[in-house]
C-alpha cells in the first residue's frame, strides 16, 4: 500500500487521541536497526530519544529479540492465575537489587504499561494510609494519562475535559536554569526543600494537623530527573533535603522511575545517586527494550506484603505476561554482565562534553545538562535565555527531511522535544551509541541548528 494512502487511512479510522503528529506529514516507518529508523524510502534517520528512553538497549537488539523468541515457541501464553518461572525469576532479581541498594525488602508488582503501573501504586498508597487519597507531586512533573495518573501529572491539559477528581498539590521542582538568579544549585536546592517543609509550620499552611500530628497527603510522586518537563536534573543535595521532611511528617516516597529506569543515568535507577531510600518504586518502558508491554512496582515489604495488599487488590489480564518477563529477565541478566555504570557514565561525558562545544558555536543552546545518557539542551533567543519554541519546531521539521549530508551520506535526525514551555531537546540516545555516533550527532545538530536559525 502506497504511504499516501496509509496516511489517507489513518486520518480517517485511527483515533487521534493516543497520538501526536509533530511534523505533518507524520512519517510512517519501515524497519529499525541500533541507532537507527528506516523509512521505505531507505533513507536512514539517527534517532536521539529512541521511544521516549523505552529501547534503552538498541533497535532490534538481538539478544532480546533472541529471548522474545524463545518463548513464543515454549510458553507464549498463560493465565496470570497460574505462574511461570520468567514472572518469578524477574521479581527476585528486582527486589535482591533494592535490598542491596537501599536496605529494604519488598515485593513487586507486574502490570502492562507506566500508566498503570502508577495507579497500582495509588491503591498501595491509598491503601497504606487508610483512605487518604490526597498526594504532592512536582510541577513539570509527568507520570501518564489514565485518569488516576494524570491527576498527578502537572499539565492541566490533560486533565481538563475529563471532570473533577483529587488533584495532586504541585510543589516547585528545583529547575536552576529556570529559577531565581543569584543562586548556586545547591543553594536553590535548599530553598525549595525550605520552601515545601513551611507548609507544615502551621495548621493554616492546610496540609497538616499538629494536634493530630498528621498530614492530609499520604504521598509524594517524584521523578528524580524529569521526564517530560525536560530532563531537569536537581541538585544532588536536594532528595536527601526532602526525604527528611518526608520522614518527620509521615509521608511516602513514590519514585517513579519509568522513564530513567534501566541505566538511562548509569545507575538502574536514577534516585540510587541521591542518596535516600524509596518507599516504592515504579518501572517500566526500558524492561523490555520496547518489545512488549510490561511495567510493575516494587515497594517496601510493610506496604505489599500479602497481610495489608491481599489477593485481587488490583489486576489486569495481562499484568505478567510470559513474553513481558522473559525478556525482561533477560534485559536483567544483561545488565548484571556488563559494567553498564561505567560504560554509560563515560558515554554521558562525552555527548555532555560535545553538547557544550556545540553551545560555544550556537547563542540559541541557552542550557545544557545531563546525567548519563539523559541530556538536555534548551533552544532559546540569541539571549540565551528566553524560550524559543518555533525555532525547535523547525528543527524537528528539518531533521525528518532526511536530508542533512555527512561524508556524502544523508541523515534524517529524530528528536524529542520536551520542558516547561517546549523548547528544549531531551535526549535519550540508545545506551548501546558508539562515540562515532555521538560526534555523527554533533554534526548533525550542527547543520540542523545552523538551517534552522537561517530560517
Amino acid at each position: 500500500m502506497s504511504i499516501d494512502q496509509l496516511l489517507h487511512d489513518e486520518a480517517r479510522y485511527c483515533s487521534f487521541g493516543d497520538t501526536v503528529h509533530y511534523i505533518e506529514p507524520p512519517k510512517i516507518f519501515d524497519r529499525c536497526e541500533g541507532s537507527y529508523l528506516f523509512d521505505a524510502a531507505g533513507s536512514r534517520y539517527l534517532d536521539l530519544q529512541m521511544w521516549y528512553s523505552a529501547v534503552n538497549f538498541g533497535y532490534a537488539n538481538p539478544r532480546l529479540n533472541e529471548a522474545v523468541k524463545r518463548q513464543l515457541d515454549r510458553l507464549p501464553q498463560v493465565a496470570s492465575q497460574y505462574l511461570h518461572a520468567e514472572k518469578i525469576e524477574l521479581a527476585k532479581r528486582l527486589c535482591l537489587h533494592n535490598q542491596d541498594k537501599f536496605g529494604l525488602q519488598g515485593r513487586v508488582h507486574f502490570n502492562v504499561g507506566g500508566s498503570q503501573s502508577i495507579e497500582d501504586s495509588l491503591k498501595l498508597v491509598r491503601n497504606a494510609s487508610q483512605g487518604k487519597s490526597l498526594v504532592f507531586a512536582f510541577e513539570g512533573g509527568y507520570h501518564g494519562r489514565t485518569l488516576g495518573a494524570s491527576a498527578i501529572t502537572s499539565s492541566y491539559r490533560y486533565r481538563r475535559r475529563y471532570g473533577h477528581f483529587d488533584r495532586a498539590q504541585f510543589i516547585e521542582f528545583p529547575y536552576h536554569f529556570r529559577g531565581p538568579k543569584g543562586m548556586s544549585k545547591e543553594e536553590y536546592g535548599d530553598y525549595c526543600v525550605a520552601k515545601f517543609e513551611r507548609l507544615f509550620e502551621s495548621e493554616y499552611n492546610g496540609v497538616w494537623d499538629p494536634k493530630a500530628g498528621q498530614c492530609e497527603y499520604a504521598a509524594f510522586y517524584v521523578e528524580p530527573i524529569q521526564g517530560t518537563g525536560g530532563y531537569v536534573i536537581p541538585p544532588r543535595n536536594f532528595f536527601t533535603g526532602l526525604k527528611r521532611v518526608l520522614d518527620k511528617y509521615g509521608i511516602l516516597l513514590v519514585v517513579d522511575e519509568i522513564q530513567m529506569g534501566f541505566f538511562r543515568t548509569g545507575k538502574l535507577w536514577s534516585i540510587e545517586h541521591f542518596g535516600v531510600k524509596p518507599d516504592v518504586v515504579v518501572f517500566g518502558k526500558a524492561l523490555t527494550n520496547g518489545l512488549n508491554p510490561l511495567a510493575g512496582i516494587w515497594a517496601r515489604e510493610e506496604l505489599i506484603s500479602p497481610k495489608v495488599f491481599p489477593p485481587g487488590s488490583t489486576h489486569s489480564t495481562f499484568a505478567s505476561n510470559p513474553l513481558g518477563t522473559a525478556v525482561g529477565l533477560e534485559t536483567m541478566k544483561m545488565l548484571a554482565e556488563e559494567d553498564y555504570e561505567s560504560m554509560v557514565m563515560a558515554k554521558g561525558e562525552y555527548f555532555l562534553d560535545a553538547l557544550r562545544e556545540l553551545q560555544k558555536r550556537h547563542k540559541v543552546i541557552g542550557d545544557v545538562d545531563g546525567l548519563g545518557l539523559a541530556l538536555r539542551a534548551e533552544i532559546c533567543q540569541e539571549d540565551g535565555y528566553t524560550p524559543n519554541r518555533a525555532l525547535l519546531d523547525r528543527m524537528v521539521d528539518i531533521g525528518m527531511q532526511a536530508d542533512l549530508l555527512v561524508d556524502g551520506q544523508r541523515y534524517g535526525l529524530v528528536l524529542d522535544v520536551g520542558g516547561y514551555h517546549k523548547n528544549t531537546i531531551t535526549l535519550a540516545p540508545a545506551l548501546t551509541i558508539s562515540h562515532e555516533e555521538i560526534d555523527l550527532a554533533m554534526k548533525l545538530l550542527d547543520q540542523l541548528l545552523t538551517r534552522a536559525v537561517r530560517g
